[in-house]
Protein backbone atom coordinates (compact mmCIF):
# COMPACT_ATOMS: atom_id res chain seq x y z
CA UNK A 1 0.00 0.00 0.00
CA UNK A 2 1.39 3.54 -0.76
CA UNK A 3 2.46 5.60 1.95
CA UNK A 4 0.28 8.55 0.41
CA UNK A 5 -2.51 6.81 1.65
CA UNK A 6 -1.48 7.14 4.99
CA UNK A 7 -1.82 10.84 7.40
CA UNK A 8 0.98 11.66 9.66
CA UNK A 9 -0.80 10.18 13.52
CA UNK A 10 -2.61 12.80 15.27
CA UNK A 11 -1.02 10.99 18.72
CA UNK A 12 1.48 9.49 18.89
CA UNK A 13 2.25 6.86 21.84
CA UNK A 14 2.00 2.90 22.77
CA UNK A 15 -0.78 1.17 21.92
CA UNK A 16 -1.34 -1.99 23.70
CA UNK A 17 -3.09 -4.94 22.10
CA UNK A 18 -4.30 -8.32 23.91
CA UNK A 19 -3.88 -10.61 20.36
CA UNK A 20 -6.02 -13.50 20.08
CA UNK A 21 -5.12 -16.31 18.93
CA UNK A 22 -4.84 -17.35 15.21
CA UNK A 23 -3.93 -14.03 14.07
CA UNK A 24 -0.11 -13.06 13.15
CA UNK A 25 1.34 -10.53 14.67
CA UNK A 26 1.73 -8.61 11.55
CA UNK A 27 -2.13 -8.85 10.51
CA UNK A 28 -2.74 -6.67 14.18
CA UNK A 29 -0.06 -4.38 12.62
CA UNK A 30 -2.31 -3.93 9.64
CA UNK A 31 -5.23 -3.70 11.17
CA UNK A 32 -4.13 -1.00 13.12
CA UNK A 33 -2.63 1.06 10.84
CA UNK A 34 -5.81 0.70 8.10
CA UNK A 35 -8.02 1.91 11.14
CA UNK A 36 -5.73 4.77 12.08
CA UNK A 37 -4.78 5.78 8.67
CA UNK A 38 -0.86 5.61 10.03
CA UNK A 39 2.33 3.83 8.13
CA UNK A 40 4.36 4.47 11.17
CA UNK A 41 3.97 1.52 13.66
CA UNK A 42 6.43 -0.50 15.62
CA UNK A 43 6.36 -3.48 18.14
CA UNK A 44 8.68 -4.99 21.11
CA UNK A 45 8.33 -8.09 20.20
CA UNK A 46 5.89 -10.51 18.32
CA UNK A 47 3.96 -13.39 18.85
CA UNK A 48 3.50 -16.75 17.01
CA UNK A 49 -0.23 -17.32 15.62
CA UNK A 50 -0.65 -20.18 18.11
CA UNK A 51 -0.24 -17.13 21.01
CA UNK A 52 -2.18 -15.19 22.89
CA UNK A 53 -1.79 -12.59 24.76
CA UNK A 54 0.12 -9.00 24.97
CA UNK A 55 1.48 -7.20 21.72
CA UNK A 56 2.83 -3.64 22.22
CA UNK A 57 2.46 -1.15 19.70
CA UNK A 58 4.16 1.96 18.72
CA UNK A 59 2.39 3.98 16.67
CA UNK A 60 4.04 7.60 15.33
CA UNK A 61 7.74 8.61 15.23
CA UNK A 62 8.53 9.57 18.50
CA UNK A 63 6.89 6.14 19.80
CA UNK A 64 8.89 4.45 17.12
CA UNK A 65 12.33 6.22 18.05
CA UNK A 66 12.11 3.85 21.38
CA UNK A 67 11.36 0.72 19.89
CA UNK A 68 14.95 -0.44 21.08
CA UNK A 69 14.43 0.59 24.56
CA UNK A 70 10.99 -1.46 24.60
CA UNK A 71 12.40 -4.60 22.70
CA UNK A 72 14.71 -5.43 25.56
CA UNK A 73 12.13 -5.32 28.35
CA UNK A 74 11.36 -8.88 30.28
CA UNK A 75 8.49 -9.97 29.20
CA UNK A 76 6.11 -13.14 31.26
CA UNK A 77 4.22 -15.99 29.76
CA UNK A 78 1.85 -18.32 30.80
CA UNK A 79 2.10 -21.59 28.61
CA UNK A 80 1.48 -25.44 28.39
CA UNK A 81 3.81 -28.30 28.30
CA UNK A 82 2.62 -31.28 26.60
CA UNK A 83 5.46 -33.89 27.15
CA UNK A 84 5.74 -37.01 25.45
CA UNK A 85 5.04 -35.70 22.02
CA UNK A 86 7.21 -33.45 19.82
CA UNK A 87 6.08 -31.60 17.01
CA UNK A 88 8.80 -29.44 14.20
CA UNK A 89 7.94 -25.76 15.56
CA UNK A 90 8.07 -27.25 19.24
CA UNK A 91 4.41 -25.77 19.62
CA UNK A 92 0.60 -27.46 18.64
CA UNK A 93 0.90 -26.01 15.15
CA UNK A 94 3.72 -28.03 13.73
CA UNK A 95 3.87 -31.90 12.06
CA UNK A 96 4.49 -34.34 15.06
CA UNK A 97 8.19 -35.63 14.55
CA UNK A 98 8.22 -38.19 17.31
CA UNK A 99 7.12 -40.05 20.60
CA UNK A 100 8.69 -41.28 23.42
CA UNK A 101 7.14 -42.16 26.84
CA UNK A 102 7.26 -40.34 29.97
CA UNK A 103 9.01 -41.48 32.89
CA UNK A 104 7.00 -40.92 36.33
CA UNK A 105 8.22 -37.64 37.53
CA UNK A 106 6.78 -35.18 40.48
CA UNK A 107 6.27 -32.02 41.11
CA UNK A 108 9.60 -31.66 42.98
CA UNK A 109 11.69 -33.79 39.57
CA UNK A 110 9.73 -30.56 37.57
CA UNK A 111 10.80 -27.84 39.91
CA UNK A 112 14.55 -29.63 40.28
CA UNK A 113 14.68 -29.33 35.98
CA UNK A 114 13.51 -25.20 35.98
CA UNK A 115 15.77 -24.23 38.66
CA UNK A 116 18.28 -25.80 36.17
CA UNK A 117 16.90 -23.30 33.38
CA UNK A 118 17.26 -20.63 35.79
CA UNK A 119 19.84 -17.39 35.14
CA UNK A 120 21.73 -17.55 32.11
CA UNK A 121 20.66 -20.17 29.34
CA UNK A 122 21.63 -21.49 26.02
CA UNK A 123 18.24 -22.26 24.79
CA UNK A 124 18.35 -23.48 20.58
CA UNK A 125 16.94 -21.37 18.15
CA UNK A 126 13.92 -23.27 16.79
CA UNK A 127 13.97 -24.00 13.15
CA UNK A 128 10.60 -22.31 12.74
CA UNK A 129 11.65 -19.29 13.62
CA UNK A 130 11.56 -15.32 12.33
CA UNK A 131 15.93 -15.50 13.16
CA UNK A 132 17.27 -14.56 10.07
CA UNK A 133 20.36 -15.61 8.19
CA UNK A 134 22.25 -14.54 5.67
CA UNK A 135 18.80 -12.47 4.97
CA UNK A 136 16.41 -15.04 5.23
CA UNK A 137 13.79 -16.40 7.73
CA UNK A 138 14.54 -20.00 9.49
CA UNK A 139 10.79 -20.77 8.78
CA UNK A 140 11.75 -19.65 5.11
CA UNK A 141 14.15 -21.66 4.44
CA UNK A 142 12.99 -24.75 6.31
CA UNK A 143 10.24 -24.60 4.17
CA UNK A 144 11.81 -24.49 0.88
CA UNK A 145 13.81 -27.45 2.25
CA UNK A 146 16.79 -26.77 3.14
CA UNK A 147 18.79 -28.12 6.11
CA UNK A 148 19.59 -26.00 9.11
CA UNK A 149 22.65 -26.59 11.69
CA UNK A 150 21.44 -26.12 15.26
CA UNK A 151 21.79 -22.11 16.26
CA UNK A 152 22.01 -21.14 19.81
CA UNK A 153 21.39 -17.84 21.78
CA UNK A 154 21.82 -17.04 25.39
CA UNK A 155 18.96 -15.86 27.62
CA UNK A 156 18.25 -15.01 30.78
CA UNK A 157 15.55 -16.47 32.75
CA UNK A 158 14.17 -14.92 35.98
CA UNK A 159 11.93 -17.02 37.16
CA UNK A 160 9.66 -19.79 36.34
CA UNK A 161 6.63 -19.55 39.20
CA UNK A 162 2.86 -20.91 39.46
CA UNK A 163 4.60 -24.61 38.23
CA UNK A 164 1.50 -27.34 38.02
CA UNK A 165 1.33 -30.92 36.77
CA UNK A 166 -2.20 -30.80 34.70
CA UNK A 167 -3.45 -34.49 33.99
CA UNK A 168 -2.55 -35.98 30.29
CA UNK A 169 1.46 -35.29 31.19
CA UNK A 170 1.10 -31.62 30.95
CA UNK A 171 3.13 -29.30 33.02
CA UNK A 172 2.18 -25.61 33.50
CA UNK A 173 3.87 -22.65 34.24
CA UNK A 174 4.48 -19.46 34.23
CA UNK A 175 8.08 -17.86 32.57
CA UNK A 176 9.68 -14.15 33.52
CA UNK A 177 13.04 -13.49 30.79
CA UNK A 178 14.97 -11.33 29.29
CA UNK A 179 14.44 -10.27 25.38
CA UNK A 180 15.24 -12.96 23.15
CA UNK A 181 13.61 -16.36 24.87
CA UNK A 182 11.26 -18.49 22.98
CA UNK A 183 9.12 -19.94 25.15
CA UNK A 184 9.00 -23.21 22.83
CA UNK A 185 12.54 -23.39 23.36
CA UNK A 186 12.76 -23.91 26.95
CA UNK A 187 9.57 -25.87 26.80
CA UNK A 188 11.65 -28.20 24.57
CA UNK A 189 14.39 -27.98 27.42
CA UNK A 190 12.48 -28.09 30.19
CA UNK A 191 10.92 -31.78 28.68
CA UNK A 192 14.62 -32.99 27.78
CA UNK A 193 15.67 -32.50 31.48
CA UNK A 194 12.80 -34.71 32.35
CA UNK A 195 14.04 -37.52 30.00
CA UNK A 196 11.42 -37.08 27.66
CA UNK A 197 10.18 -34.71 24.13
CA UNK A 198 7.36 -32.34 24.71
CA UNK A 199 5.77 -29.03 22.60
CA UNK A 200 4.01 -25.80 24.13
CA UNK A 201 0.67 -26.74 23.62
CA UNK A 202 -0.80 -23.34 24.90
CA UNK A 203 1.02 -19.79 25.37
CA UNK A 204 -0.22 -16.55 26.40
CA UNK A 205 2.59 -13.32 27.19
CA UNK A 206 0.92 -11.07 30.09
CA UNK A 207 3.32 -8.75 30.69
CA UNK A 208 6.37 -6.69 28.94
CA UNK A 209 7.82 -4.59 31.61
CA UNK A 210 5.39 -3.06 33.83
CA UNK A 211 2.73 -3.30 30.89
CA UNK A 212 0.18 -5.48 31.42
CA UNK A 213 -2.37 -7.65 28.97
CA UNK A 214 -4.96 -6.64 31.58
CA UNK A 215 -5.12 -3.00 30.26
CA UNK A 216 -5.06 -4.00 26.34
CA UNK A 217 -7.88 -3.61 23.65
CA UNK A 218 -8.95 -6.71 22.18
CA UNK A 219 -7.01 -6.95 18.82
CA UNK A 220 -10.04 -8.76 16.97
CA UNK A 221 -12.35 -5.17 18.08
CA UNK A 222 -9.70 -3.19 16.04
CA UNK A 223 -10.89 -3.73 12.71
CA UNK A 224 -14.36 -2.08 13.54
CA UNK A 225 -13.02 0.48 16.18
CA UNK A 226 -12.74 4.13 15.19
CA UNK A 227 -9.42 6.09 15.43
CA UNK A 228 -11.17 7.89 18.16
CA UNK A 229 -11.63 4.61 20.34
CA UNK A 230 -8.50 3.23 19.60
CA UNK A 231 -6.25 6.70 20.22
CA UNK A 232 -8.23 7.02 23.75
CA UNK A 233 -6.47 3.58 24.71
CA UNK A 234 -3.06 5.33 23.84
CA UNK A 235 -0.01 5.39 26.90
CA UNK A 236 2.35 8.31 26.44
CA UNK A 237 5.64 7.23 25.77
CA UNK A 238 8.05 8.91 28.68
CA UNK A 239 10.55 11.04 27.84
CA UNK A 240 13.33 10.06 29.80
CA UNK A 241 13.45 6.67 27.43
CA UNK A 242 16.94 6.59 25.72
CA UNK A 243 16.03 7.20 22.26
CA UNK A 244 16.82 4.44 19.01
CA UNK A 245 16.12 4.74 15.71
CA UNK A 246 12.85 1.82 15.09
CA UNK A 247 13.81 -1.09 13.21
CA UNK A 248 11.02 -1.95 11.36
Amino acid sequence: MSSKKFGKPLISGLFLVDKPKDYASHDIIILTRKALHVKTIGHSGTLDPMASGLLLLLVGREATKQQDYFLKQTKTYEATLQLGVETDTWDAYGEETQTQPVPPFTLQDVLNATQSLTGEVKQPIPFFSAKKIGGERMYDLMRNGHELERRYNTVNILSWSDVRILPGNQIAFTLTCSCGTYVRAMGWLLAQKLGTVGHICALRRTRIGDLDVKDAFDGALIKDSTPGAIYSRFIAVPKAHPQAEPSL
